[in-house]
């Protein structure tokens, strides 16, 4: 099946469109959505505009769109994207890093039936930790981009996703209750590489923006590079 990847850059986003490949579909187009709003129910916010390299990076056309980010009138920019997708790209589906969320998910599904499309989500109650390791094993590389939760301080920020870091989350989860997948908001994260990528993106100037109790690390600069 031809599908529309809704793409944010991060690791739920990538590996959907990773495993969508697995079980037989092509992911022929990506559609990613820039919000005004920092606090956006729908959308991921940090370096967004770094899908436009990522796209490259995959070799998969883009369709960028902004949205205001109002609760709920955000969906209509979104279907306005979708439907761009379907009639430029003949897509017969959408697929989605919905591992979790209701919220995102049902809004997502419905947009779907509406367009006469099938909604696919791979990663919908994959066990955290199960699908974070999978992710590392089949060789994706991403940092953390933002962070707003109990234990995460200011140097998660720009770090390695690694098998290190998702000890550590564990232990955090242990203590905090925070999300392994960080499904409740609890981080961010930036892909830089996997095996779906034809090139690899290298962070050539970023800064650190910590807010007493959250952070984001913002990409300046950024190029991609080929792989060895």
């Amino acid at each position: 099946m031809k599908l529309a990847s809704l793409y944010s850059g991060g690791k739920d986003s990538t590996y959907s469109m990773y495993e969508a490949g697995q079980q037989g579909h092509k992911v022929v187009v990506l559609v990613s959505m820039k919000s005004k709003n920092q606090a956006s129910y729908m959308f991921h916010i940090p370096n967004i505009d770094l899908v436009k390299l990522q796209a490259k990076a995959l070799g998969i056309p883009l369709i960028f769109r902004k949205t205001a980010g109002v609760k709920e009138e955000e969906l209509a920019d979104l279907r306005a994207a979708i439907l761009e997708a379907k009639e430029k790209y003949k897509i017969e589906g959408v697929v989605s890093g919905a591992v979790a969320s209701e919220y995102q998910r049902q809004r997502i599904a419905k947009i779907c039936e509406e367009l006469g499309l099938e909604s696919v989500c791979p990663l919908w109650h994959r066990e955290p930790e199960e699908y974070i390791s999978e992710f590392l094993k089949d060789g994706f590389e991403a940092i953390f981009a933002g962070v707003a939760s109990h234990g995460l301080t200011e140097k998660w920020l720009g770090r390695p996703f690694d098998s290190a870091a998702l000890q550590e989350l564990k232990e955090l989860n242990q203590k905090f209750k925070i999300h392994i997948s960080g499904e409740g908001g609890e981080y961010e994260t930036l892909v830089v590489d996997g095996p779906i990528f034809k090139k690899k993106l290298v962070i050539e100037e970023a800064e650190t923006l910590w807010r007493g109790d959250s952070g984001v690390y913002v990409v300046k600069k950024a190029k991609l590079v080929a792989k060895k």
